[in-house]
C-alpha cells in the first residue's frame, strides 16, 4: 500500500523566522502589489500558526501549574 506522508507543522521558531523575513521583504518596498498581497496572506497564515502554538503552550502551563497548586493544597491539609 502507498503510505501518505503527513506534512509536519513547522516549529514556532521556524514560523517566526519566516514571518520576520517576510516582513523585511514587504517593508523593503520592492514588491509589486500582487506579490505584497501574496506575502501578506502567507504572513497571516504564519501568524495564525504562531498564535496556535502559543495558545497550546499557555494551556500546558496552566495545566502544569494547576496540578502544582493542587499538590501544595493537599500537602497543607495533611497536618490539620
Amino acid at each position: 500500500m502507498a503510505q501518505k506522508k503527513v506534512a509536519k507543522r513547522p516549529s514556532f521558531e521556524e514560523s517566526l523566522a519566516q514571518l520576520e523575513q517576510l516582513v523585511e521583504r514587504m517593508e523593503s518596498g520592492d514588491l509589486s502589489l500582487e506579490a505584497s498581497l501574496q506575502e501578506f496572506e502567507k504572513g497571516m497564515q504564519l501568524s495564525d500558526q504562531c498564535q496556535t502554538v502559543l495558545e497550546e503552550a499557555e494551556q500546558r502551563v496552566q495545566i502544569l501549574t494547576g496540578k502544582n497548586k493542587l499538590k501544595e493544597f493537599d500537602k497543607g491539609s495533611d497536618g490539620a
